[in-house]
């Protein structure tokens, strides 16, 4: 692994990320990215054999725009990020089991173990992805499940600047809590910091102990400009 990357991931501040994580479902950090790697990340959409599929989303009702999901082998920075970044998500996630009272959902210590756990289950396709949306480009409210094994926590990181490579494009949490309205939440960050999500749910406290709170992310339309993330999902897909 780059050791650079693995010192950038580790020098965030998790405590407070779990924090967050836990009170609304999402966690801003630091940069992480340069904007010379987020440039490289860029240049990498326009090279085919990089990636195993490619998905317009018009064609599926998702949205306005397109994504490609990276091949095997990934580009070392994105590997480098989904390797160091596991470690500390895996505690936050075997947390959650643990309040949630899902003896089933232990998450090991490493990501190279889940995998190997994914790909028992049939889920050996990588999911890191990168998106791209051009001037009236969106995308709809939804969950990356792509099979019985999912990682609770994921991650997308801004490959430029808001406001100056396009303006519109925010990054849209929905919460659904049982027997309430949805709540939304807009969230923003800068280019080369990661937003930590929720992939499906969290745990709420609630009076008679913890209950999932389900969560769907989206993006709201680009009013100008192009917008470029990467995509960090921790499960392989079927």
């Amino acid at each position: 692994m780059n050791s650079n990357i693995q010192k950038r991931v580790d020098s965030l501040s998790w405590n407070d990320a779990e924090e967050s994580l836990s009170a609304r479902g999402y966690a801003v950090t630091d940069p992480i990215l340069s904007p010379e790697e987020c440039a490289s990340l860029v240049s990498l959409y326009n090279q085919p054999n990089r990636f195993r599929s490619h998905i317009v989303m018009e064609r599926h009702r998702f949205g306005v725009g397109d994504y490609k999901y990276f091949a095997n082998p990934l580009p070392d920075l994105v590997e480098n990020i989904r390797t160091a970044a596991y470690p500390h998500l895996a505690k936050v996630a075997n947390e959650w089991a643990k309040a949630l009272g899902d003896k089933k959902a232990a998450f090991p210590a490493d990501h190279a173990a889940f995998l190997k756990i994914c790909h028992k289950a049939g889920q050996t396709r990588p999911t890191p992805l990168m998106l791209h949306y051009e001037a009236g480009g969106y995308n709809c409210l939804h969950q990356d499940l792509y099979g019985e094994i999912a990682f609770p926590l994921q991650m997308v990181f801004l490959l430029g600047q808001p406001g100056h490579d396009w303006e519109g494009g925010e990054f849209l949490l929905v919460e659904q809590q049982p027997r309430a309205q949805s709540k939304a939440e807009v969230v923003t960050a800068n280019q080369g910091q990661a937003i930590i999500f929720t992939t499906r749910y969290r745990p709420v406290k609630g009076s008679r102990g913890y209950y999932r709170v389900n969560l769907r992310h989206a993006v709201s339309r680009i009013h100008r400009g192009t917008r470029y993330t990467l995509g960090i999902i921790f499960h392989d897909a079927k």
